[in-house]
């Protein structure tokens, strides 16, 4: 199984920009679509963004579309989720994936077997 570490986040200004990485190790995520979620307390976790295994294909959640944009690099084994105009609504923790989609869905979190540990993001106002 392959090991994922987010980093980046942190406190972040409304209107604020940060990116978020993701790093894999134990083995290459050539063959995984690759999602982001995020969670906050009290609540489950929703999906943000996901990208095909070449990275041509990438689908957002509505609140998030124009302002996140999901890219990979499969040569040095990341993800990253680069987040603009940022509100305090995207407050949460967030999560880097791997997974087929053809076991529910981009969207669907039951479609990826591989988490992270997350990484927060504070947007305050």
């Amino acid at each position: 199984q392959v090991q994922l570490v987010e980093s980046g986040g942190g406190l972040v200004q409304a209107g604020g920009s940060t990116r978020l990485s993701c790093k894999a190790s134990g083995r290459t995520i050539i063959n995984d679509s690759m999602g982001w979620f995020r969670q906050v307390p009290g609540k489950g976790r929703e999906f943000v963004a996901a990208i095909s295994r070449s990275g041509g294909t990438t689908f957002y959640r509505d609140s998030v579309k124009g302002r996140f944009t999901i890219s990979r690099d499969n040569a040095k084994n990341t993800v990253a989720l680069q987040m603009n105009s940022l509100t305090p609504e995207d407050t949460a923790v967030y999560y880097c994936a791997a997974g087929a989609w053809y076991k529910g869905g981009y969207s669907n979190d039951r479609a990826y077997e591989s988490w992270g540990q997350g990484t927060q993001v504070t947007v305050t106002s």
